[in-house]
């Protein structure tokens, strides 16, 4: 997440990055999903304390862009124009399903979706039906041969730097739309 600050902040797109208390502690058991969500909403009022005159674009890789939906489902972030997701965890690996994906209906701002083709926490024959049903609301960028953590393999060609930036440039793009 520091590359991808540093990388957003070359685009002129300032960051606040945060931890849950979970991974404060150093433990792998994520929190229960209320301190998540209130860690979210605390996060939000501060980058709003700190930049009040910016957009405020909210959502996370993996874990913190689910619970950052989620929060949002339940009660609108105050301020937050849209929702970006680098690597939204539709499902456990090995249990593809949408059920970790319900919560997405209630949510009425632009979401960005950013997936790897081979991510194995969502399926694309299970994430493109899911972004088909969400409407205008849902965008979709896929970055090919990219894995959850947006890792290619050598054979591509590419390298993750690469990947990386084209997915910003993407969310880049996207921010750049939502007024």
């Amino acid at each position: 997440m520091t590359a991808v600050a540093t990388e957003l902040a070359a685009r002129n797109i300032a960051t606040l990055r945060f931890q849950f208390p979970y991974m404060e502690r150093r433990t792998r058991r994520p929190d229960p999903p209320p301190l998540c969500h209130a860690t979210v909403r605390a996060a939000v009022a501060e980058a709003t304390r700190l930049a009040p005159t910016l957009a405020l674009i909210a959502g996370g890789r993996s874990f913190g862009g689910r619970m950052t939906s989620q929060a949002q489902a339940i009660e609108p972030l105050a301020g937050v124009k849209g929702l970006a997701f680098l690597g939204f965890p539709l499902h456990p690996a090995g249990k593809p399903s949408t059920e970790r994906a319900a919560h997405l209906s209630d949510v009425k701002t632009p979401m960005l979706f950013l997936q790897g083709t081979r991510d194995e926490l969502a399926k694309l024959e299970l994430l493109q039906p899911l972004i088909d049903r969400l409407g205008a609301r849902a965008t979709l960028k896929l970055l090919q041969d990219a894995d959850h953590s947006f890792h290619v393999p050598a054979r591509t060609g590419r390298k993750d730097a690469q990947v990386r930036a084209e997915m910003l440039d993407a969310l880049a793009t996207w921010t750049s739309t939502l007024s």
